[in-house]
């Protein structure tokens, strides 16, 4: 293959790319558009972690006068995002498709099933465990001559960005999948940065948190820990299939 020819595949894979990316987007602002029919009663869902500690007499406000056109329609692209991610994923795969193996390839809706409950289960763990512990915390310092104001702007900003962030999280073992069949690296590779990984789950989970506190880190830096060793041993599984059918098609050339 020639430069030239090598420059053109690879342009011809970002546009590939590029088609799929307007595909999943498109998708994304559709059922957005739907989802702000019921923007309000999903504010009310989001917002439930964090009323439900504020004292009787206090509220959510707004500060700027357009702040709650804005904030429904955030909320609407980002549930918009949840609906639309099997079709996400989707677009994903047929991206991937022409680098997998032909037992590989079968392997489309197991992923897109996989990916999307672990998303969603990220998701989950945020919304009902760190939430609850995270707004508390907060929470612990009012007193009585200090007390709570929270404006709907940031509040959603900061769950919205905890969603996002346990749903990636979750989807550590996918993504580790992901990779190593693309050939960006192998289970031994990821044995070996095992002890820096430790590392840099804690750094990631001091990041993200919005707490200082041990325990909120903790909550994000052990999910991501454990979903790296998942990730590293399903990877093995397919390492060996892969190597199985490697000997098994040289095999059949050399018969």
């Amino acid at each position: 293959m020639t430069e030239e020819e090598a420059r053109m595949t690879f342009l011809e894979h970002l546009d590939e790319l590029r088609k799929r990316l307007i595909r999943a987007v498109t998708a994304i602002c559709i059922i957005a558009v739907i989802c702000f029919i019921f923007s309000e009663r999903l504010f009310s869902i989001l917002s439930a972690p964090v009323v439900k500690l504020l004292p009787k007499d206090a509220s959510l406000v707004f500060t700027s006068l357009p702040d709650p056109f804005f904030i429904y329609l955030k909320v609407s692209i980002i549930a918009g995002l949840f609906v639309a991610l099997p079709y996400v994923l989707f677009e994903l795969w047929r991206f991937i498709y022409p680098g997998l193996h032909k037992h590989e390839r079968r392997m489309a809706v197991p992923f897109i099933i996989v990916a999307t409950l672990l998303f969603y289960a990220g998701a989950a763990f945020a919304y009902f465990l760190v939430f609850p512990a995270a707004f508390k915390f907060f929470l612990s310092y009012q007193t009585a001559d200090l007390k709570p104001m929270i404006a709907i702007r940031e509040y959603v900003s900061l769950i919205m960005l905890l969603a996002l962030a346990f749903g990636a999280i979750f989807e550590t073992p996918v993504i580790i999948v992901f990779l190593g069949l693309l050939g960006v690296f192998d289970s031994s590779f990821l044995k070996r940065g095992r002890r820096y990984f430790i590392v840099l789950a804690f750094v990631i989970a001091a990041m993200l948190t919005p707490t200082p506190d041990v325990i909120n880190q903790t909550l994000m830096a052990v999910p991501l820990l454990l979903f790296y060793e998942v990730g590293i041993w399903v990877l093995v599984l397919f390492e060996r299939k892969r190597e199985k059918e490697l000997a098994a098609e040289t095999a059949e050339d050399v018969e």
